[in-house]
């Protein structure tokens, strides 16, 4: 079991060296210094968390003013989803060296006018960007972009290429109760995600009009569009990447599914049988099996089991840390699981942070 950053001598020596290593890239290294530093051994081994919500102050203001309070389950805003330094005292009392800064279900994409969305996407980057000023070596950045009209969302993420920070792309995975990445427009989109190896991390949105199967079938104080229709959105958006032969037209994509994949790494054994069977008509080029491991699933299966079951389905090299801070479906140990399984080091040190630094490597 790691020590606790605060008190460990050994973490203390660590970033030390983490913020000489960085300051000498910072000087003038042509790579990316998170590239950089993976290669050279310098980080500490402590975990880099994938699935990390927050709402910046800018952007909660901006949501408020537009009537659309970023309020959770109408409980006041959590302080962690926008006050940095006591997200990082939480951070430290748990091992969590980085957080990768994206947007939660509440994304306004669905709903947010042109101007509206372009605004907000803005505000939420340019906070990030100062996170990551502030903070370099503990927040990384996933892009919002108002994704709803793809021309625009290309124009914010070609505003956010190349600066410090930039490591992935946070996207819906529907809107509206529509599959909107496969229809031709959002072809550009998906190939300039690919042009500037920036992984793509989904997550599923809140409020009826987006619930997967409609609102007439999970809404409700059930909770029921969060933990069935959640899980469920995943396994659509990974199917319909693998039929849509989207992962052989883009085949340098890098996508992570939120939710340890949701349902897709538990059923995937059953569409791959479809296809044996030619109960489908898709003819894919390459066995099901590698298309499954052609994504990157976060840690959060909530059982001992689960997650091993998703390590032995998918591998190992597939698999990161992440928890959904600070959302209600979120874990207060974020590394309880991984503890349970007794890996080897080598694997456990792959999930904690080195599988994160090869997505992220741009």
């Amino acid at each position: 079991m790691f020590r606790s950053p605060l008190t460990s001598a050994a973490h203390s020596s660590d970033r030390r060296r983490f913020l000489q290593v960085g300051a000498t890239l910072a000087a003038g290294a042509a790579m990316s210094p998170w590239r950089a530093l993976a290669q050279t051994g310098a980080l500490p081994r402590i975990a880099i968390d994938m699935h990390a919500h927050w709402t910046p102050e800018s952007y909660a203001t901006a949501m408020g003013d537009l009537g659309r309070p970023t309020f959770a389950n109408g409980s006041a805003l959590n302080p962690l989803m926008y006050d940095l330094p006591k997200r990082l005292a939480w951070m430290d009392q748990r091992n969590i060296q980085t957080h990768l800064l994206t947007l939660g279900g509440n994304m306004p994409w669905w709903w947010a006018s042109e101007a509206d969305a372009l605004r907000l996407a803005q505000l939420i980057n340019n906070a990030a960007l100062d996170a990551h000023s502030r903070y370099p070596e503990r927040f990384l950045i996933g892009v919002a972009v108002p994704i709803k009209q793809p021309e625009s969302a290309i124009r914010e993420l070609n505003r956010m290429t190349g600066k410090p920070g930039v490591r992935a792309v946070g996207l819906p995975n529907s809107m509206n109760g529509q599959d909107y990445l496969f229809t031709p427009e959002y072809l550009p989109f998906l190939a300039r995600c690919e042009e500037l190896g920036l992984p793509i991390l989904f997550h599923p949105l809140d409020f009826p009009p987006n619930y997967y199967g409609g609102p007439e079938r999970l809404a409700g104080p059930s909770f029921l569009y969060n933990t069935l229709g959640f899980p469920f959105e995943h396994a659509n958006t990974a199917e319909k990447f693998i039929i849509s032969g989207y992962l052989d037209r883009f085949p340098k994509l890098k996508i992570l599914l939120a939710h340890a994949g949701g349902a897709f790494p538990f059923i995937a054994p059953r569409l791959a049988h479809a296809m044996e069977k030619s109960a489908s008509n898709v003819k894919l080029p390459l066995p099901f099996k590698d298309y499954i491991r052609r994504f990157y699933y976060d840690s959060l299966a909530y059982s001992p089991a689960g997650l091993r079951f998703l390590i032995e389905t998918v591998g190992v090299d597939r698999v990161v840390i992440g928890t959904d801070v600070f959302a209600i479906m979120d874990v207060n140990d974020p590394l309880y699981l991984v503890n349970q399984l007794n890996l080897a080091t080598a694997d456990r040190e792959l999930i904690l942070r080195d599988n994160a630094l090869r997505l992220i490597q741009t």
